[in-house]
């Protein structure tokens, strides 16, 4: 009696699942810049170091991680939003003191200055993420959550950066708490059902995916 080979298996990749990282990291940096734009913190800029380290530093290496799970989707967004913190955090840090200098050169307002700025750069990651929120209908129902709010709070705070508007800004300050806490939901499922314990969180299948249908082979004697 022989036994039948069975096909090769594919080897696992090594690493933990790194969304869960990747998805901490920008709940609690966009919670924090958020809470600012909503007017909720009387401190100065508590989100900055954290857009370096956390949001920036720990999405970029998560989106590096998922790039050896060979996860296209999870590496492109979790790479750019890591580079979107970075790049936040320097221009805050190294572009934002000279506006005073500059308005001053051009008789401008250098908060108006500074507000035309972010409102172009929060432009330009909507539009990213509005191809990458159509791609996350394929993901999960979560997922599909945290790129959905993200829309709504970039587009709300490039139209008030861009008109000037600080009620606008503050309205996309309380969306981008939203985004924080379904972002963190997220992040928080991935633990529990990586762990494979008892305690699991729905996070839904693919948006329109079609349930699976049990069939039967038919049986040759």
């Amino acid at each position: 009696m022989t036994e039948t080979p069975r096909p090769p298996t594919t080897p696992p990749s090594g690493i933990a699942d790194p969304a869960p990282l990747g998805l901490a990291a920008f709940a609690l940096t966009t919670f924090l810049l958020s809470a600012k734009n909503a007017g909720w913190t009387d401190g100065t800029d508590a989100w900055l170091g954290y857009a370096f380290a956390y949001g920036g530093l720990c999405q970029l290496l998560a989106g590096m991680w998922e790039f050896r799970n060979r996860n296209v989707f999870g590496a492109t967004a979790f790479s750019t939003y890591g580079g979107f913190w970075i790049g936040l955090a320097l221009y805050v840090h190294w572009v934002v003191p000279t506006a005073a200098a500059t308005a001053a050169a051009t008789k401008a307002n250098p908060e108006d200055l500074v507000q035309n700025d972010l409102g172009w750069i929060l432009l330009a990651f909507a539009i990213f993420n509005t191809y990458m929120l159509l791609w996350s209908t394929q993901v999960s129902t979560a997922v599909f959550g945290v790129f959905l709010t993200l829309e709504l709070t970039e587009i709300i705070l490039f139209i008030g950066n861009l008109s000037h508007s600080s009620g606008t800004v503050k309205l996309g300050g309380w969306i981008g708490v939203l985004t924080a806490l379904v972002a963190w939901y997220t992040s928080a499922a991935g633990v529990a059902n990586g762990m494979g314990g008892r305690l699991a969180l729905p996070v839904g299948g693919p948006l329109g995916a079609r349930p699976a249908v049990a069939t039967t082979s038919p049986v040759t004697e």
